[in-house]
């Protein structure tokens, strides 16, 4: 089980790339997985029904108590057949689904562009791959034996689900549809959590088998314990809001904008079946605690009437099933959370016939919708005589949905109303009776409603038949799937004495009717003529006359109430957004010297606080540790003092700089090269960034807005700065107890193998602190990004390059400038000007400078391979990943500075958020892989050896977390040069082509108010 559990992981990085080379097919490559898992648990079928409980266990996180620990039983068994069994038929039948018309398999809009366009949709590689791992998860959660594990399988599938649901992203229905599912599903993800901590923490284990067992022994401490009863309530939240109970049933019919094979996967036999799947495997122990039933039934059976009723009033094939789902989900959470014996063993074959029939009739209405590219029942007409085998598969799924012999849908039924009849006069088993009777009536009546609308040759309103909707005939592999899946709900009928044999190992849990205890129920297609059977058949009947009814009169209201839960769920948006924007605009008032002076004023009022409020100072102050503290010192107050009177901005920038830049002097000269050599990369960084800033903006301050206030911002600053100064002294002064820096040095050579304790440190001993600075700076690069690209966040400079005459990046012959552009020096003999830079050409001819073009040509190479040397000598030398990436970072700007955007987009062709995501995924999945095998986060392997050649060699896997840190720090660079830099060009030269073709002559500089020389703004 584990080794499956391994392969649903690992396959589905390699789709997206199978898809792209093998077309649809790859969806065959996507089905080995769940066929296999089908098979291997159908070879556990004798032990199952035996009685035994498969087990298989790996330690996880020894410290936290979590395993992954796989237990298959009775119920486990059951939703492990239906996750990879329908998983696999429906990835199979994605083949079809999702090819191209010329592939001949009907139409499909927007599949594709005949025999010269894509053999797949863009965007399939990654739903085969997004699929696949929502069936490993769903495998996981049905099997596992850890509760907590088991929430982490749970958050999963919610987040795989958005991205399926979500996958016609550019719709905007699919978006709120998908946002929708995840906010409420997480939601009660989120509720099941919290009530997941609180049984763990009462039980003292995360065995799910194991807590069971501790609150049903005799004399349990846990039941009826108020806090367990509100952990009962949690879990049960979570439960609902995944299976779509009420008030969490709107989710699922929005959930209907995904792909029909998403529909027919997750919302009938997988996911929505995750909150079913934990009822039935708390209810053992919980069922009859008080806060259980009035729950499961109340709100099981409302959904269960609400969803029938809606279905009636839908014109939409899908969503016609969708409320139907909604409403056979109330039903099994009636059948499976009553806590009874013989209502556990029908449940169970509820279970499995709901699975069959639902989602073989999902993959019909996929079949119509893919031919005809319409699923209104107003639109279609005899289409049942131009596709007898599709009309008549339908028909057994719907006979089944209604419980017509010889279906698995009809011994379930009939198994349902016994168990319910068995409990005599009790109001807790005649209103669950009354209900399912009722909605049985539903369910017949809308499920003629669907074959009445998909098949049947309908009249118009002057009585006279509708033209015939013409039928394109699918392929044969197309129909295969739900025509199997309506075969073995017939198998399935006739083979009911087996599965009572099954699936008594679960019933048998629960114990027996109070009324009736001597007399089990057992599964059968024939019981003869009892009460179960004419109420199942009268239920027929009536929903029969229902839906002539509804279809004569046309009565049914489209609204009952005058708002519906999606309504609510809708103004609640609403409402949290008003309350946003209040909030933003009382505290967000577009002032920074605001912004910036509340944050001093609340530091100051609560430094100050703190400070006055400590019984005693001890402070310790020497003049001075080094004779260059007295020379940088005071170059760095008279550069402060004139900063702050400087007028012209960039001056400013220039001049706090030299702060920055005698902090470098004071670390070299303390024993801290490894931080001067930072300091100086940061400040020549944040020099440029600046720079690129003050182009777009007056040079002279107060030019637009006079300061205001200044002498209010004077005492200001000065209480800041003498309130930091305390705190500098205070607190270095008042330490009791020895640094736990002292033991840095042992522990960077011992734990992390490596010599400079800084950069050791920054990958190892504090690695999840350097994890959230690398957070911090892809959110910074977003953020600039976001602020500067105003239509779209897509690089188009890299790609701009490609327009270059004859492809002048792509040769490996030296180039030369000619009139007509770069050419190789061979196309043209008689021009001997060397081209130094691509993007060269692309500037104004008086803001170029060669010798800047020149040395940028040369040191450029010289320059990264000195990053990558500072890269994998950080952890011994001076150096690291974020200094090899900010060196890297600084050959760009050299690059951009020579050359402009164009040259900027040949010395990285690539998008920067591809640098920043494949840099935080290694330093994530640094932190993941150890868990894998049973270690701390972040724990790293030595390893040396001897070389030929090469000699000594040593290599620490931490190596590879900085690695990471370097190609984010790249990607920011790179991101804030393409935004700052490229994009505002862009957008200068957009303003001057704009005001006329006076202003746009040429391609040149940009010179704002940095003044600085050779930046293009082409």
């Amino acid at each position: 089980m584990l080794v499956l559990l391994v392969a649903f992981a690992v396959l589905p990085l390699a789709l997206p790339w199978l898809m792209g080379r093998l077309g649809p097919r790859g969806f065959f490559v996507a089905a080995i997985v769940p066929i296999v898992a089908f098979v291997h648990t159908a070879a556990q079928t004798p032990r199952v029904v035996a009685g035994e409980v498969l087990t298989e266990s790996y330690e996880w996180i020894p410290s936290l108590g979590l395993s992954l620990s796989m237990r298959m039983d009775t119920l486990g068994w059951l939703m492990a057949l239906i996750v990879t069994g329908v998983g696999a038929l429906v990835m199979i039948y994605c083949r079809w689904y999702f090819a191209s018309p010329s592939t001949g398999s009907g139409t499909d809009k927007g599949s594709g562009t005949g025999r010269t366009g894509p053999r797949v949709k863009p965007g399939v590689g990654m739903f085969s791959a997004t699929l696949l791992a929502f069936a490993g998860a769903m495998y996981g959660l049905v099997l596992t034996d850890d509760l907590i594990v088991l929430v982490m399988f749970w958050e999963i599938t919610s987040i795989l689900s958005y991205l399926l649901i979500g996958f016609y992203h550019a719709r905007g229905a699919s978006r709120r549809a998908a946002l929708q599912a995840l906010l409420v599903t997480t939601f009660g993800g989120l509720a099941m959590f919290v009530g997941a901590v609180i049984l763990v923490a009462q039980a003292g284990t995360t065995s799910i088998a194991a807590i069971l067992a501790a609150y049903t022994a005799a004399g349990s401490t846990l039941a009826g314990s108020a806090l367990i009863n509100t952990a009962i309530v949690l879990l049960l939240i979570g439960a609902l809001s995944k299976s779509a109970i009420f008030p969490f049933h709107f989710w699922l019919p929005g959930a209907m904008a995904a792909p029909t094979p998403v529909s027919a996967y997750l919302h009938a036999a997988a996911m929505v079946k995750a909150g079913i799947y934990l009822i039935a495997r708390l209810a053992p122990a919980f069922a009859h605690s008080e806060p259980w039933r009035p729950i499961v039934i109340g709100l099981g059976l409302f959904t269960m009437l609400l969803g029938g009723l809606q279905a009636l009033r839908e014109s939409d094939l899908k969503r016609i099933l969708a409320f139907g789902t909604v409403s056979q989900l109330g039903m099994l959470t009636v059948v499976l959370g009553y806590g009874e014996r013989n209502s556990a063993l029908a449940g169970l074959a509820l279970l499995l016939g709901h699975a069959l029939f639902k989602s073989a009739l999902f993959l019909v209405v996929g079949v119509i919708d893919r031919q005809l590219s319409t699923r209104d029942i107003g639109e279609l007409s005899g289409v049942g005589r131009q596709a007898p085998t599709l009309a008549i598969a339908s028909m057994v799924a719907v006979g089944s949905m209604v419980g017509l012999a010889p279906t698995v849908g009809f011994v379930a039924k009939e198994a349902v109303l016994a168990s319910l009849i068995e409990g005599g006069s009790r109001p807790d088993a005649v209103i669950p009776l009354i209900g399912i009777v009722l909605g049985s009536v539903l369910t017949t009546a809308y499920g003629l409603r669907f074959i009445w609308g998909a098949f049947w040759t309908k009249r118009d309103a002057s009585g006279e038949k509708m033209p015939q909707t013409r039928w394109p005939d699918p392929p044969m592999g197309f129909i295969a799937a739900p025509i199997v899946l309506t075969v073995l709900t017939l198998l399935a009928g006739f083979a009911a004495p087996l599965l009572d044999v099954a699936f008594s190992g679960y019933a048998d849990t629960m114990p027996m009717d109070a009324g009736n205890p001597d007399h089990p129920y057992h599964l059968a297609l024939w019981h003869g003529w009892e009460p179960a059977l004419f109420l199942s058949l009268g239920s027929i009947a009536l929903g029969a006359a229902l839906f002539w009814f509804a279809q004569r009169t046309r009565s049914i209201p489209r609204r009952l109430l005058p708002f519906t839960a999606a309504d609510v769920y809708n103004a609640t948006l609403r409402g949290i957004a008003r309350v946003a924007v209040w909030t933003t605009t009382f505290t967000q008032r577009g002032s920074l010297p605001a912004y910036v002076g509340t944050i001093f004023v609340v530091f100051v009022a609560a430094e100050g606080t703190a400070l006055l409020a400590s019984p005693e100072w001890r402070i310790s102050v020497d003049a001075w540790q080094t004779p260059v503290q007295l020379l940088a010192a005071p170059i760095m107050i008279i550069a402060g003092i004139v900063a702050v009177c400087a007028r012209n901005r960039y001056t400013g920038v220039v001049l706090v700089s030299v702060t920055g830049l005698g902090m470098v002097a004071l670390f070299a000269t303390s024993g801290a090269p490894d931080l001067a050599l930072t300091q100086i990369l940061v400040e020549t960084a944040t020099l440029v960034t600046f720079a690129l800033v003050l182009r777009r903006i007056p040079a002279r301050m107060g030019e637009h807005n006079a300061s205001v206030w200044p002498v209010a911002r004077t005492v200001l600053a000065v209480a800041v700065g003498a309130t930091m100064a305390m705190v500098a002294l205070v607190a270095t002064g008042s330490r009791v107890a020895e640094p736990i820096s002292t033991a840095f040095p042992d522990l960077a050579y011992e734990l992390g193998h490596g010599k400079n304790v800084v950069n050791v440190a920054l990958v190892d001993l504090r690695g999840w602190d350097t994890m959230g600075e690398l957070s911090v700076l892809i959110l910074a690069a977003t953020g600039v990004a976001s602020l500067v690209f105003v239509t779209h966040r897509s690089d188009l400079i890299s790609s701009a390059i490609s327009a270059l005459p004859t492809g002048a990046t792509r040769t490996r012959r030296p180039l030369v400038e000619t009139s007509e552009g770069l050419r190789s020096r061979a196309s043209a003999p008689g021009s001997t000007r060397q081209a130094w830079l691509v993007g060269g050409q692309r500037m104004r001819p008086e803001n170029r400078s060669i010798m800047l073009e020149v040395i940028v040509r040369v040191l450029f190479h010289t320059i990264i391979v000195v990053s990558i040397y500072l890269l994998f000598a950080g952890h011994n030398l001076p150096g690291g990943g974020f200094a090899g990436g900010l060196v890297a970072g600084m050959a760009l700007v050299m690059r951009y500075i020579a050359g402009g955007r164009y040259e900027l987009g040949a010395a990285a062709p690539t998008d920067a958020g591809r640098l920043l995501g494949a840099g935080m995924i290694l330093a994530i999945a640094c932190a993941v892989v150890p868990l894998l095998f049973g270690a701390a986060p972040l724990t790293s392997w030595f390893w040396e050896g001897e070389i030929p050649v090469i000699g000594h060699v040593e290599f620490v896997t931490s190596t590879l977390f900085d690695i990471g840190v370097y190609l984010v720090v790249i990607g920011l660079v790179l991101d804030v040069l393409r935004s700052l830099g490229g994009e505002v060009d862009r957008q200068t030269q957009a303003l001057r082509q704009a005001q006329g073709p006076g202003a746009a002559q040429g391609q040149g500089v940009a010179h704002g108010p940095s003044g600085m020389p050779g930046v293009s703004a082409s």
